[in-house]
């Protein structure tokens, strides 16, 4: 590579931020999406929560059963421009019943942006998806949402982020005012200040000021607010984490921006702090060893498969992060697990349903790639070399059903629709040891239901589904595994790939089987 090439290599690089955003369902993830997308000129007009429940539907939510349910129910991806800066939102389903989905999606993304009520502070889904990150280490950045409800004081939710989450905070703007009272808010690290103008605080007005004791906030605020932020920002100095980026980049501090993405406020002031501190697109564990973004050839993996994205046409699409160097349209590539050689000839990248054909893109970009049936979910795509990238992790279910076909006589649809589902990370597949019964393991009740209607609308298959008394599931790695000594307290499965996996009613019988067997080990991960 020349030196030219180089650095535009680089500079394309540095330009990127890939980031996904989590919460609990209802905290405004949609809003906040569309809204930073609307800053982005990426859509003319963001719907509001109310239009969403007169069936105008969010950007990212496509799914005919999410349009029913009001919720997100796949990851999709948005790419938009912003500030000098390309801008990949990768959206996470805020519902709980899907978080093997949205975990294995935060693989792909650099930070995390994860949306907190003011009224509600950290909630189950949050606690869950914010493990996730930690465990991998990646920077995550918090916005406290809905500033213009009543809701807790901000030094209770920072208290809650550490004794719940266990993350030390550090705000970088601090609220004028609560809910009804709200003025405004007060920006630590630029110092100014944002303040409603009018009675329907449709204007927002930006000032410049000293520090927190400027006189200006008194006359803009009112003696009473300008007091109380003098109060609460002096108490935030002495006792506060200064702020470290070095924590943040490590995961160990969380920078706190408070907000309402409904009425734009904040916003702005939180994504341009955002671009600034978020991560470039970062390395990832191979083979070969760490692959470095800027290393001149092209690789990356697939994160995610999706089926029929346009019913019109039974499509799949594989979703594939970038990890190196530069893609080009129709450039070919190896595919590492078939050993095969592959033309990538239409590359989209999403606005939701709204697709371009992408001609270049970078490591860190997110491109869906037309799947005939090749792909699987962890594949590594790589030009000029072979190595894979470090396996994605599967996540232990908590829910199971037997299936069965109600027709037998359409039991090549069926297989051909468990088999793609499975592909997709849609469901988890496991076989009895004992009688071949097939067993479907997931996360939540829901993933069930778009289980049985995508079965019956993409496959044309009616699906029985009996529920079993399990509640966890654990691989066994042993040095010699006897089936009939790992059955006397649970039902031994073994998944796609041939592991063992024990399925235990209740957590005795689990560490029953725990102390039985000191030289087996019981993983929560599949191996």
């Amino acid at each position: 590579m020349n030196q030219a090439d180089e650095k535009v290599l680089r500079d394309e690089v540095d330009k990127r931020r890939t980031f996904a955003i989590i919460s609990h369902p209802d905290a405004g993830k949609t809003t906040l999406t569309e809204k930073l997308l609307l800053f982005g000129g990426a859509i003319r007009l963001a719907g509001t929560v109310k239009a969403r429940k007169a069936s105008k539907h969010a950007t990212s939510d496509w799914m005919e059963i999410e349009k029913q349910r009001g919720i997100s129910v796949t990851s999709s991806v948005m790419q938009f421009d912003y500030d000098g800066h390309r801008i990949n939102i990768l959206d996470t389903p805020g519902h709980q019943d899907f978080s093997e989905d949205t975990y294995r999606t935060l693989t792909a993304a650099d930070s995390a942006v994860m949306l907190i009520d003011v009224a509600k502070g950290v909630e189950a889904q949050t606690i869950k998806l914010f493990q996730v990150c930690a465990k991998r280490g990646i920077p995550i950045f918090t916005f406290i949402n809905k500033l213009d409800r009543e809701g807790q004081s901000p030094f209770d939710l920072m208290e809650e982020l550490e004794q719940v989450l266990g993350i030390r905070s550090v705000p970088m703007n601090w609220p004028i005012g609560m809910g009804r009272e709200l003025n405004g808010i007060y920006d630590r690290m630029k110092n100014q200040v944002e303040l409603f103008q009018g009675d329907d605080h449709s204007q927002i007005k930006v000032q410049k000021v000293e520090d927190y004791r400027d006189p200006i906030i008194k006359e803009m605020a009112g003696e009473y607010h300008a007091n109380q932020l003098v109060e609460e920002l002096e108490l935030l100095d002495v006792a506060g984490d200064p702020f470290d980026y070095e924590k943040v980049k490590r995961g160990e501090l969380t920078p706190v921006f408070f907000g309402s993405a409904i009425n734009n406020f904040g916003l702005q002031t939180f994504l341009q702090n955002f671009l600034e501190l978020a991560p470039k697109p970062a390395p990832r564990r191979s083979t070969e060893g760490e692959i470095e973004p800027v290393r001149e050839k092209f690789s990356g993996y697939v994160f995610k498969i999706q089926a029929n994205m346009n019913p019109a046409h039974r499509d799949r699409i594989a979703f594939l992060r970038i990890v190196s160097g530069k893609f080009e349209r129709g450039m070919s590539v190896k595919h590492v697990r078939v050993g095969k050689d592959i033309k990538l000839a239409q590359p989209q990248q999403f606005l939701a349903q709204d697709r371009d054909i992408v001609e270049t893109a970078y490591a860190g970009d997110i491109i869906g790639l037309f799947d005939p049936g090749i792909f699987r979910i962890g594949d590594s795509l790589v030009e000029g070399q072979s190595f894979e990238f470090e396996e994605l992790p599967t996540f232990s279910p908590e829910i199971f059903a037997k299936v069965t076909a109600k027709n037998a006589l359409k039991h090549k649809q069926y297989q051909k629709g468990i088999d793609q589902l499975t592909e997709e990370g849609t469901i988890q597949v496991f076989r009895t040891v004992s009688f071949d019964d097939t067993i479907l393991g997931v996360v939540g009740q829901l993933q069930f239901e778009v289980f049985e209607y995508r079965m019956k609308n993409e496959y044309g298959v009616d699906v029985q589904l009996q529920r079993q008394s399990f509640q966890f599931a654990r691989w066994i790695v042993a040095p010699e595994i006897d089936p009939s000594k790992f059955r006397i307290n649970s039902t031994l499965v073994k998944d796609k790939k041939g592991n063992y996996v024990a399925l235990f009613e209740n957590e005795y019988a689990m560490r029953t089987a725990i102390d039985k067997n000191p030289d087996a080990r019981f993983l929560e991960m599949a191996p």
